[in-house]
């Protein structure tokens, strides 16, 4: 059936949604919680939405879901139509056991009953041991596929994949491209290999990829080209997502994956500076943005039912991009309008593009200091932790620098296509255009929402916030002044040259300043 805008037969998102159940994974993730949240909201007439879990910590099914559905995240939802989280039903299994972990009395529910899948369950961990991403990424991709075969109503299968898979690219295609080696291939080594000897192995087997994540993404893809024959699935490539934009509070984030956590430290003022190209393009993308744009890949692949793999790169760098120099900047301009509370040190810093600059920045700026606290906490009797802190910061940084100093191209034609398929009131619902993005207000919202969301900071606390921060400025100030005295006293009494050139200014700065006519 074709559903394009305009003609009489269009049915629009909503509709499409309309008494079907969905099969989730990974829903208990940032993006998961997203999408099971949307499509409540917004598809009011679904049906059901089945979502994989398994028990954590000593915590049940039911203990699980209770936590998930009392998050902020929520709360909208549950204020304007409470009974549609009924619509929720816990499937236990897991992605890393045979058959996803999943029962056989709940298979054949899933079987019977499913129209939609979305597979957003990965480990997004850059530093992932290889047998593990292999498992989660691909093995747990593969048996996916295989339950989806099964399914009798299927109608679409839309796979979560990242726009970095096939970094090893400088423009990136909305095209499945040749994998590095075989996946089955791959899979079949880490089932018998030890882990000592995988661990060996990893770098030679990811090459020029930056980390595990990023290589079995692209082997996954690939896997589910081969393996998924004439179902109807579709990819989507979201870049590095951040807190969502509009829905269903701007701002929301709940975890310190990716730019986050060190943007939560520099808030804090404990982080300082970075590997980074300031005019490379930072490819950043809202989390409402990307689920969207998989609920709207859904519908299309379900309704006009394109010919093979549909890919999507869920990307802003083509049509709305920003600099990480900008990007860097509002954040801390932001951070000092909106403070935290407790804050170390004033916000400040930059990103430095010399590896060498930078390294003695981290020094001067990060591990020093770090020793300094923990050396008064343990005089004080407290527990030093901030060298500790800084060693997963500078882990975290360290991630990120493959990203932060390279650039891509990741092309969008299709996605601008879906766009213009959607009629206007859908494309208002289901928002995914990129181009109405405002980065200084969504990076203003980003960072209220690190404020409230991860540090649970009210907004009531923002008046002594921004006092202590007053203080914080001019002690920043004063050392500033300070360090620039020490250093300029250190040249005078080391150096001749350094004294003479002094000298020589001075000379010049009284010449000139006698040339000026008294008035």
């Amino acid at each position: 059936m074709t559903t394009l805008l305009g003609s009489s037969d269009y049915v629009s998102v909503g509709q499409f949604f309309h008494d079907r159940s969905v099969f989730v994974t990974g829903g208990t993730g940032f993006m998961g919680k997203v999408l099971v949240e949307k499509l409540l909201r917004s598809c009011p007439g679904i049906k059901n939405i089945y979502l994989l879990m398994r028990p954590k910590r000593g915590h049940d099914l039911t203990a699980r879901l209770s936590e998930l559905l009392n998050a902020p995240l929520f709360d909208r939802l549950r204020k304007e139509r409470p009974l549609e989280l009924n619509k929720i039903v816990p499937i236990q299994g897991d992605v890393t056991e045979p058959e996803l972990g999943i029962s056989q009395t709940d298979q054949n529910l899933l079987i019977r009953t499913v129209s939609v899948v979305f597979h957003a369950a990965a480990t997004v961990k850059f530093d992932e041991a290889l047998k593990l991403s292999v498992t989660i990424n691909m093995l747990g991709t593969k048996q996916l596929v295989e339950l989806c075969h099964r399914m009798l109503g299927l109608e679409a299968l839309i796979h979560v994949s990242t726009a970095y898979c096939n970094c090893d690219r400088e423009e990136v295609n909305e095209v499945i491209y040749p994998p590095p080696y075989d996946p089955e291939k791959i899979i079949q080594c880490v089932e018998w290999m030890d882990d000592d000897l995988i661990q060996a192995l990893t770098p030679k087997l990811i090459g020029t990829r930056p980390n595990t994540y990023t290589f079995t993404k692209a082997l996954a893809e690939s896997m589910l080209l081969r393996e998924s024959g004439n179902l109807p699935v579709a990819i989507v490539r979201p870049s590095i997502v951040l807190s969502s934009c509009r829905e269903p509070v701007a701002g929301w984030v709940d975890n310190w994956n990716g730019p986050t956590g060190i943007i939560a430290a520099a808030g804090k003022g404990f982080f300082r500076t970075m590997l980074c190209h300031e005019n490379k393009i930072a490819d950043l993308v809202p989390v409402d943005i990307v689920i969207n744009l998989m609920i709207c890949a859904a519908w299309k692949t379900a309704t006009v039912r394109p010919d093979g793999i549909a890919v999507y790169n869920c990307c802003s760098g083509q049509q709305k991009p920003i600099t990480w120099k900008e990007f860097v900047e509002l954040c801390f301009v932001y951070m000092r309008k909106h403070p935290l509370a407790d804050v170390v040190w004033y916000p400040d810093g930059k990103c430095q593009s010399n590896w060498v600059l930078n390294s003695l920045c981290t020094l001067t700026l990060h591990i020093i200091p770090a020793h300094l606290l923990d050396f008064f906490s343990r005089i004080v009797g407290r527990k030093p932790i901030m060298v500790r802190v800084q060693n997963k910061l500078d882990k975290a940084a360290k991630c990120l620098e493959y990203f932060s100093v390279q650039q891509w191209r990741f092309t969008d034609e299709n996605v601008r296509h879906l766009n213009g398929l959607l009629s206007p009131e859908d494309r208002r619902t289901f928002h995914f255009d990129v181009r109405e993005i405002h980065w200084p207000t969504y990076i203003e919202s980003y960072v209220l929402g690190i404020r409230h969301f991860i540090f649970k900071e009210h907004p009531s606390s923002l008046p002594k916030a921004r006092k202590h921060l007053q203080k914080l400025f001019w002690v920043h100030r004063f050392t500033q002044l300070l360090a620039v005295l020490l250093v300029w006293r250190a040249l005078m009494l080391r150096s001749k040259a350094a004294r003479n050139m002094w000298f020589i200014m001075l000379d010049l700065i009284l010449r000139l300043a006698r040339m000026i006519p008294y008035v």
